[in-house]
């Protein structure tokens, strides 16, 4: 890569009232190790064992579709970055780029996906609690309460806190799956034993082969893998808090689609080697499995915990970036003036405290019904992350056009294949809604329910439009 690929456009005329304030806390590690976290959750860790027993070996090529789809977003938000690096990250750009309404309408549908995630997340954390028996009689919703507030604390302090410990996330996250996979390697090349199974091609060859229930299944598991990724725009929402946004952004979200293939792809291959498909289950983690197959002690501890690691990583985001994108909502006047005010650590704690509260709200839930919680919000989360993809590939195609006019200039840094990566990643996006709808159960109901979710942003922007036209009148006026 040359050093005029990390160069950035011509400075944007435009200037968000939402980007000052910010401090620049944030380093190239942080960066670095924020974009392996945004690619690897939960997921992968636990939800790969239910959707390789439902689509056999053919999950790895979802997880490989998915991910280049990914790669392709946070490839289009880089490019975004270095024309413009902002704290509202795509509502910014959408503001730039669509007006008001845009912006109104991406930052409220990832405060959705965020939002829901956050409730889906400390449900998780307080699940995975339960596994050791010094928790088990603790309640459900007293562990969940107490993850939201450690999680909460870190991220009220500063953006250093908030940075550090998504780095320590990352490297317990990376480290487990560099664990299993050189054991997955040994046991392959040495051709160990596991449960009775000779590792190898034959494993999936005597087993129905790739596609052992058909395409269909793997069609179907997809939407599953798409909230698998859900977090890969984050280093994008980081960047307006980075010293060198130029320099160290084209890095980390180079390095995405390489770790995609390794940590997402390669382990999934190694599962379906290790062990005939049937032996995953929805309830296990399949790494756990594996290991407990060739008698790791402790195996299951300590893959719970890595587990348990995911989830506080991905409300840890969650909180961070939406009190980002909130922040700049709030000083456009589309969300509570309260979610932009700043504590004296340069942190948007308004925002944070309302997602916050959203996650109380899950607290709430898994006192009533423990057993339900997970399911109730997990799909919403998931037409959350499809409205924010193709928000920002939205942003990405009228970007493209507006320089193809000559009114921008386009970084050296680029999404290649534009327009066409921007307009087959929103026709890919539509179709994973439709995959949803069709495969019935919850993901039709959620569905179904987007004529309500946009009745809701229709009512919420006559409630807002008065308020963000006196704002804008009143910044146009101090720049005249």
């Amino acid at each position: 890569m040359t050093d005029r690929t990390l160069t950035a456009a011509e400075p944007s005329p435009h200037v968000d009232a939402g980007d000052e304030g910010y401090s620049k806390d944030l380093k190239s590690r942080h960066i670095n190790m924020i974009a392996i976290g945004g690619a690897i959750g939960t997921g992968l860790f636990l939800g790969a064992g239910g959707r390789m027993a439902g689509a056999g070996p053919s999950l790895a090529i979802a997880y490989a579709v998915c991910g280049a789809f990914a790669f392709f977003v946070v490839r289009a938000l880089g490019e975004l970055v270095l024309y413009r690096p902002s704290s509202g990250a795509f509502v910014s750009y959408a503001r730039e780029f669509m007006g008001e309404k845009g912006a109104y309408t991406a930052g409220w549908l990832y405060f959705l996906n965020w939002s829901t995630t956050a409730v889906a997340d400390i449900t998780a954390a307080a699940t995975y609690a339960h596994f050791w028996s010094m928790f088990s009689s603790i309640p459900q919703w007293v562990c969940a309460l107490v993850a939201l507030a450690l999680v909460l604390t870190a991220n009220l302090i500063s953006v250093k806190y908030f940075g550090e410990t998504e780095f320590w996330f990352s490297i317990i996250k990376v480290a487990a799956l560099v664990a299993f996979m050189c054991i997955g390697i040994y046991l392959l090349v040495t051709q160990h034993s596991v449960d009775g199974h000779t590792p190898g091609i034959t494993t999936i060859g005597d087993h129905g082969g790739l596609f052992p229930k058909g395409v269909m299944p793997m069609l179907l598991v997809i939407q599953g893998v798409v909230f698998a990724y859900a977090s890969v725009e984050l280093c994008g929402v980081a960047a307006g808090e980075t010293e060198n946004p130029g320099k160290i952004i084209p890095k980390a979200i180079n390095s995405i689609m390489w770790r995609v293939g390794i940590f997402y792809v390669g382990s999934v291959v190694l599962l379906a080697l290790l062990l005939p498909y049937t032996a995953y289950s929805d309830g296990e983690s399949p790494f756990v499995t594996v290991l407990s197959k060739i008698g790791v002690p402790g195996a299951a501890g300590v893959m719970n915990l890595v587990v348990l690691t995911a989830a506080l990583s991905s409300l840890n985001s969650g909180l961070y970036s939406t009190g980002r994108i909130l922040r700049s909502m709030a000083l456009s006047g589309s969300a509570p003036r309260f979610t932009g005010r700043m504590n004296k650590g340069q942190v948007p704690y308004g925002g944070i405290l309302l997602t916050a509260g959203f996650g109380v709200l899950g607290v709430v839930l898994n006192y009533l019904v423990p057993g339900k919680a997970f399911e109730i919000v997990l799909n919403f989360a998931s037409i959350g992350i499809l409205g924010t993809w193709g928000m920002v590939m939205l942003c990405s195609l009228l970007f493209w056009q507006r320089s193809k006019e000559g009114r921008v200039t386009r970084p050296a840094y680029r999404l290649p294949w534009a327009p066409y990566t921007q307009i087959v990643t929103l026709c890919f996006l539509v179709a994973v809604a439709f995959l949803m709808w069709w495969g019935g159960g919850v993901g039709r109901t959620t569905v179904e329910c987007l004529p309500l979710i946009a009745a809701a942003l229709v009512g919420g922007w006559f409630v807002v439009r008065g308020r963000v036209a006196s704002v804008a009148a009143e910044r146009q006026g101090l720049e005249d």
